[in-house]
């Protein structure tokens, strides 16, 4: 009997271009790593980079604009595609603009070669020992790790396809495709490149507890609903089959596994060590690229197929969010460090966006997933800022990020020093910055859908980071600098326009919200 044909794929290779674009593009620098002379490989690298990000992102607009209206009242966008693996709609492709927003950024930060000696801020040789003669000869010979950007943005697709999958395999396939890069860059600092190192095998292992966790889930969510997609399993879900416990303990166990990549309490553990350890440019890519593609994976999987267990999860939501905002603003008091600071500043900021997932607003208007994209933008733009500014404080041994180092910064730089109080402000929720419409747009979320005890927990945390904040700024503009005082070095074109783009879209979300708040009120809705 002859054997009966096999169907070909139907994947609508138009829908999926900005994703596509990425990879293709890192697959490219790859290929250049192996090609081009090393003399001109980290410019090749930074031009193809650019290009194919900004081309990407000039797909998402095209996808986006293209996607046909579903869903009766509520305005949601798209559907799946890719054999179901992926779900191009309006969250997936708002999410897909921000992270190659976030993309650009980051690479034009990886690209500063001006800060160290015409350098950039990467090992030359990553399989040199530090410290070895081999490592001062490469760095005598000016080599430069030019492998980082396709391994960016082999991470930056990953994102993509995590924030979009449509079935929990591709989800966690796309969490390993995101994941390994960071661990390897984390680790390619050229200077304190033992404190890199420390960090890149810190995140390795956060990152192997969240993938074990992940897949052990999905393999109970399986037993329970026979089948990987979303949809079926908001079916079963919904149809109550048998089987509960089976069901709760692959909630827990996926939740677990996202909660470590988000770095909500009690599953922070190293993540301002990775942060402090980690390239500033890494630093400021991982803390709003990651967190904001986890975020809307955990809303499509709890949104979508597990909606109908929602009083089973709900509860977690709530205690994680109280324990991540509290413990978040109170340890932040105690850091000395900037990076620590902004790290543990990230931690309470999780718990802000968990508010947001708590409140369970679906339908018209400001639902829990246009006040979360909302805010995933204000808060990624703004701490790509504030690192891009970290990254200009230096000493003869590199960045100098002891808070006692920047005394007298506003004396020594006013101007740094007004940009870097500003993304302060933003994250501690002052009027006139986007920090402050993003709380709002959480807090009132959660406040419709019946959380207000999370909101008045959110509001007295948001009081305790305020006090820090404005005890740094003080440190800034009134402390006497110690010893020499800090010094600023003047970068190049690439990221002074980082920190200006940052800067104004900071003030612009706070000042002029009305059309993003339009938007992803528009978008806000997924495709079940």
């Amino acid at each position: 009997m002859a054997p009966s044909p096999i169907d070909a794929p139907d994947i609508e290779y138009a829908t999926l271009s900005p994703l596509l674009i990425v990879l293709g593009v890192a697959v490219l620098g790859v290929l250049v790593e192996a090609f081009v002379p090393r003399a001109y490989r980290f410019v090749t690298q930074v031009v193809l980079a650019l290009a194919g990000l900004v081309a990407a992102l000039v797909a998402t607009v095209w996808v986006g604009s293209d996607l046909p209206e579903v869903g009766g009242d509520v305005v949601a966008r798209g559907g799946p595609t890719g054999m179901g693996a992926l779900s191009v709609d309006g969250p997936a492709v708002f999410t897909w603009g921000m992270l190659l927003v976030f993309g650009v950024l980051g690479v034009m930060l990886f690209a500063e070669r001006r800060l160290d000696g015409g350098l950039s801020a990467f090992t030359s040789q990553a399989s040199t020992p530090p410290g070895s003669g081999d490592e001062r000869r490469a760095t005598r010979l000016r080599i430069e790790h030019s492998e980082v950007f396709p391994l960016a943005l082999f991470a930056l697709g990953g994102m993509m396809f995590f924030a979009s999958a449509n079935d929990l395999l591709a989800m966690f396939v796309a969490l390993e495709v995101l994941s390994l890069p960071l661990y390897l860059m984390c680790g390619l600092a050229r200077r304190r490149r033992l404190l890199s190192q420390e960090a890149a095998m810190k995140y390795f292992l956060l990152g192997a507890f969240s993938s074990a966790f992940f897949l052990y889930g999905i393999a109970f969510v399986y037993g329970y609903a026979g089948s990987f997609a979303l949809g079926d399993v908001s079916t079963a879900v919904s149809e109550r089959i048998g089987g509960q416990n089976l069901l709760l303990a692959g909630m827990a166990l996926i939740l677990v596994g996202l909660l470590f990549k988000v770095a909500a309490v009690p599953f922070h553990a190293w993540t301002p060590d990775v942060y402090q350890g980690a390239p500033t440019p890494v630093t400021a890519f991982m803390a709003a690229g990651t967190k904001a593609a986890a975020f809307v994976a955990m809303l499509r999987i709890f949104y979508v197929a597990f909606d109908g267990a929602r009083w089973d999860w709900t509860p977690v939501i709530w205690a994680v969010a109280i324990v991540t905002m509290l413990f978040g603003a109170i340890v932040s008091i105690a850091q000395t460090d900037v990076k620590r600071m902004l790290a543990y500043s990230s931690i309470a900021h999780a718990g802000f966006v968990l508010v947001g997932l708590a409140g369970l607003v679906t339908g018209s208007g400001l639902t829990s997933v246009s006040a979360i994209l909302f805010y995933l933008l204000a808060y990624g733009v703004a701490v790509i800022g504030a690192f891009a500014v970290v990254m200009l404080v230096r000493d003869a041994g590199g960045e100098t990020t002891h808070l006692s180092r920047w005394a007298g910064l506003g004396k020594e730089s006013p101007l740094v020093a007004c940009v870097f109080t500003l993304f302060l402000l933003s994250f501690a929720g002052i009027p006139l910055t986007g920090g402050f419409i993003s709380k709002w747009s959480v807090f009132a979320a959660a406040w419709e859908g019946g959380a207000w005890p999370l909101v008045v927990v959110g509001v007295v945390a948001s009081a305790i980071a305020l006090f820090f904040y404005v005890r740094v700024v003080v440190l800034l503009f009134f402390a006497p600098p110690q010893g020499d005082g800090p010094s600023v070095v003047v970068p190049s074109p690439l990221t002074s326009s980082v920190i200006v783009v940052a800067a104004a879209v900071t003030i612009v979300l706070g000042v002029l919200p009305g059309p993003v708040l339009e938007l992803v009120q528009q978008v806000g809705a997924f495709v079940r």
